[in-house]
């Protein structure tokens, strides 16, 4: 991938959740707020940009590559992380397709405690990246994704459940 997909991919990123935080806002009522369906969709759209990212930290790990140039990525995951929640409104409980359990309206603390996990982790992610020390960088990013897995192992349908 290339450091402008990169940005690219941070750039979207970022913009798809703060374009969903702010629709969660007290709007005046002539603003137009998005759809649940809308809102799952960004959601949607923002976990497989998460995805890419950290596949692409990932790539660049096991290559021995600069993690230096993987910053401005990390910092949007950080951003992404923290913005997370507000993607699961009570308006978008039971909006199909997901792969959303209901858990995570039911048990809210825990689902945002999780949320708050991995934002700090990521948030040291970022932090990390800057400093271009790839072995602080790689223990920082195993934390990161264990952060992230903690919460899809709740509140996250498998793609292939077990039957």
């Amino acid at each position: 991938m290339t450091r402008r997909w990169r940005w690219t991919v941070a750039v979207a990123m970022a913009a798809l959740c703060g374009c969903v935080s702010m629709a969660e806002q007290n709007a005046p009522a002539t603003e137009v707020l998005p759809t649940p369906q809308q809102i799952v969709a960004a959601r949607q759209a923002t976990y497989h940009l998460s995805g890419a990212m950290m596949g692409q930290m990932k790539a660049t790990i096991d290559r021995g590559g600069d993690v230096k140039g993987l910053t401005y990525g990390a910092r949007g995951i950080a951003r992404w992380a923290r913005a997370l929640p507000t993607l699961f409104p009570d308006s978008t409980r039971g909006v199909t397709p997901t792969r959303a359990r209901p858990e995570i309206w039911d048990n809210r603390a825990d689902f945002e405690a999780k949320a708050a996990a991995y934002a700090e982790a990521a948030g040291q992610l970022a932090a990390v990246a800057e400093s271009g020390d790839r072995a602080a960088f790689t223990a920082q990013f195993d934390v990161t994704r264990a952060a992230c897995q903690a919460c899809h192992e709740r509140y996250q349908v498998p793609l292939n459940p077990v039957r």
